[in-house]
Formats: C-alpha cells, sequence, structure tokens
C-alpha cells in the first residue's frame, strides 16, 4: 500500500511540474558566433530573436553593432554627433516559405498600442548612418543625415531621410526599396568609396 501511495505522489508531483513548467517563456537565444568566410577569425551574430528597446543613445550603439538585435525600437527622438553603422546579419526566428531562417534588421523609429497602431514618430539624427546589415529597414520614423548603404535589399517603410542616400555598390543600389509614404530630400546615388 505505501508503495502505491508513493507511486501515486510521485506522478501526481511530475505532472504538475510538468504542467507548471510547459507554459513558461522560453529563453531567447543569444548569440552564436559563427566564422565568417574567407576570415575565420571575425564573428557575428547568427541568431537574434528578441528586440531591443532603447530610450539613450548608448543602448542604441550598442543594439545596432554585431552583438545587437535584429530590431531595435526607439522610445524617444536620439541625437549623435559622430557617424553609426548598422553591422551583423540576423534572424529573426521567423521561416519563409521554403522553411528557411528569414534575414532581417530593422530600426524601428516609433511606438505602437497593443493593435500595432502608431501612436509616436521619433528622429535619428547623426551625421552619416552606414547599412551594412543585409534585409535591413527604417520604419515609421525620420533620419536626419546622410545614408550609406552597403548592403542589399535595404528599405525604407513610411520613413523619411532628411539627408541623401549613398549606394556603395550597384547591387545595394539596385535591390533598394521604398514605399510610396517615404520621402528622402538629397539625391539618392552610387558613390564607391
Amino acid at each position: 500500500m505505501k508503495i502505491k501511495t508513493t507511486l501515486s505522489a510521485l506522478t501526481l508531483f511530475i505532472v504538475l511540474f510538468i504542467g507548471c513548467t510547459a507554459n513558461q517563456p522560453k529563453p531567447s537565444p543569444s548569440p552564436t558566433p559563427t566564422a565568417s568566410p574567407g576570415n575565420p577569425s571575425e564573428t557575428e551574430p547568427d541568431v537574434i530573436t528578441t528586440a531591443s528597446i532603447v530610450a539613450d543613445e548608448a543602448s542604441f550603439e550598442k543594439a545596432i553593432s554585431n552583438n545587437g538585435t535584429w530590431i531595435i525600437c526607439a522610445t524617444k527622438s536620439l541625437t549623435f554627433d559622430k557617424e553609426l553603422v548598422l553591422e551583423g546579419e540576423y534572424k529573426n526566428g521567423k521561416k519563409d516559405a521554403n522553411g528557411q531562417d528569414v534575414i532581417q534588421r530593422k530600426i524601428a523609429l516609433y511606438s505602437q498600442d497593443e493593435n500595432r497602431n502608431i501612436t509616436a514618430r521619433y528622429t535619428l539624427t547623426a551625421p552619416k548612418l552606414t547599412i551594412n546589415s543585409p534585409e535591413a529597414s527604417i520604419q515609421h520614423g525620420t533620419f536626419k543625415g546622410d545614408l550609406y548603404v552597403a548592403a542589399s535589399n535595404f528599405q525604407l517603410v513610411d520613413t523619411v531621410v532628411e539627408g541623401n542616400i549613398y549606394f556603395i555598390t550597384e547591387e545595394a543600389k539596385s535591390t533598394f526599396k521604398m514605399d510610396d509614404k517615404s520621402k528622402v530630400t538629397g539625391v539618392q546615388e552610387l558613390k564607391v568609396e
């Protein structure tokens, strides 16, 4: 009888333990260093699925770095007196129709409510922002300064660029997209450095 009671209690404990932990949020993956082709000593994050909510310049710089996150969400306007670089290749945690990881990098210059309605728009000011991350975008805000685009498939989504866009390669220029809500006040031209 004692064995039966002990087994029943143990079974109940295991069921409760598994049931209580099944709904716990899973931790987000941290960056996994990988060697770049042609340069085995260089590392870059392989997977980041969390957003970085940034309210100050230091946090923004960290978030756009090679050790940052796939999405950088500003909570206010930010101003820099130095050049910035968006670095790294990131996966957003989703799969495409073929089951492949989706590469994406996003600077979100806005806030939204629970229904995804935009509630505020922000301005990012810097003399120069270089886009080295593939599949990157700036969304729903204003960038004041010059953009230097070195990566393919860069996009502006409902964004105003008060400055110029210089494309470092022909591929960067030919794969650039902007929607009809976006506007660039300066030139858009190829400028090989």
